[in-house]
């Protein structure tokens, strides 16, 4: 596969491109899914196809195709020129420079063996134990909506005109489930997951199940609350969707086009001292890792927030340009078009003190489980998203709480993280342990 892509690079050359770009992306899924015990449904899919981009001089075009055939190859590089003919001119287009190019060499743990010759009967019962053993765990839990194991295998291969060719395997699995709790009128629903590169990786079936009916049985007979302003702690899961929104702020693009309240604030306190943001795609065995970007340039850390200072923007090579900068080797893309801008391993440093240290040192407040909608404003910082959790009195959680809502800036909320937990641990490419905001105003009654 990586000869095809380097011999559709070079057909691209000979038809006309002065640049071109090849990926080449096959994969094989499965996902098995139970409920109420019983088998529902089994799916298994392969993947093939190939994406090209080439470039005019300033001019790009792309096409991609799941035709492997002579036609197909001849009918993605015309399609790729013949767009590039019809495109306007872009000062900045173009592949990186030649002293950018590069890998990470070793083994970064991204493929399992293992994986690809897992039974299909352990697959689904290691699912029908963890829907089993969080049906068993309390009889308040009386539904469910079920419990999966899905896996995947996939190959990636990138070739340019440049003279730079890598490839890479990768692999995964996970197993959730999502049990549905009553009492009384109270219904509630909540999950839990777990996700690794290999089968032996994966949190054991049975607390899966466990973790994800004490998070469903703790939600009942929620309560609202009176509108306040109090400290509020982020449950990883919540915390992790802060960095969502931080990685949006530091997007090469949304800092070239001023749509983040982060442009122009490189080197500036834009977060608390205990704040630290790093991306890293170096870390072997995690979910944002590879030895190249999707550009072909190598894979790094970097330290976008140290001690509260913002230290980078994430860029590809269009947006360094862009921004009279140089690629953090961020690009990332699908099969077709230009290299948009992704993260590595993207987290928040862990602190020393735990959820409960956090939780037993607030005398009123929210301990934020779940964020609902889509109220955040990259542009302005502007914060205002449904959230469930439960109430903290005198350092102890008390009591459910749905049907609120948590407000605040984004700007204040980073400088206002009090406290930063020791728990982190990577469900994804994102991550973040929880975290302590100093004050917040939560919309209820």
């Amino acid at each position: 596969m990586l000869e095809l892509a380097q011999e559709i690079v070079q057909r691209a050359l000979a038809s006309g491109a002065t640049d071109a770009e090849c990926t080449i992306a096959e994969g094989e899924e499965f996902s098995a899914a139970v409920r109420m015990r019983e088998l529902e449904s089994l799916k298994e899919a392969g993947s093939r196809a190939m994406g090209l981009r080439i470039l005019r001089g300033k001019n790009t075009g792309s096409s991609y195709t799941s035709d492997f055939s002579r036609e197909g190859v001849e009918h993605l590089v015309r399609s790729a020129i013949e767009l590039a003919d019809i495109t306007t001119e872009d000062p900045h287009a173009g592949l990186p420079d030649p002293d950018e190019f590069g890998l990470i060499d070793g083994d970064l743990g991204l493929f399992s063996a293992d994986v690809e010759s897992l039974a299909t009967e352990l697959k689904i019962a290691t699912a029908k134990r963890a829907e089993e053993a969080s049906l068993s765990a309390d009889p308040r839990i009386f539904n469910s909506e079920g419990a999966s194991f899905d896996n995947h295998v996939g190959s990636h291969y990138f070739a340019n005109s440049r003279g730079f060719a890598g490839q890479y395997r990768s692999s995964y699995c996970s197993l959730s489930t999502v049990p549905v709790a009553k009492d009384g009128e109270s219904m509630e629903r909540d999950y839990w997951y777990t996700m690794a590169r290999d089968f032996a990786g994966l949190e054991a079936a049975d607390e899966v199940g466990r973790i994800a009916a004490s998070r469903a049985l703790r939600r009942l007979n929620a309560r609202k609350v009176e509108t306040q302003k109090v400290p509020i702690i982020f449950d990883p899961n919540a915390a992790r969707t802060l960095l969502d929104n931080l990685f949006d702020a530091v997007h090469g693009m949304a800092i070239y086009r001023h749509e983040s309240f982060l442009a122009g604030k490189l080197g500036e306190k834009v977060a608390s001292d205990t704040v630290t943001v790093i991306d890293d795609a170096t870390i072997p065995g995690l979910f944002g890792t590879s030895p190249f970007d999707d550009e072909g340039v190598p894979s790094r850390r970097t330290v976008v927030i140290e001690r509260g200072v913002l230290k980078s923007y994430l860029m590809n090579t269009y947006a360094a340009r862009k921004l009279g900068m140089k690629t953090t080797g961020n690009a990332s893309r699908g099969l077709t078009g230009n290299a948009g801008i992704g993260h590595g391993n993207f987290y928040l440093e862990q602190g020393v003190q735990t959820p409960e240290q956090l939780i037993a040192g607030v005398a009123n407040g929210f301990y934020v489980t779940e964020l609902m909608g889509f109220g955040v404003n990259v542009v302005t910082g502007d914060y205002s998203r449904g959230a469930a959790g439960l109430w903290i009195r005198d350092g102890e959680l008390a009591f459910a709480v749905s049907e609120v809502t948590v407000a605040g800036n984004l700007k204040d909320m980073l400088e206002n993280i009090e406290a930063v937990g020791s728990d982190l641990k990577f469900r994804g490419s994102i991550a973040a342990p929880t975290l302590k905001i100093g004050e917040m105003t939560v919309g209820g009654k």
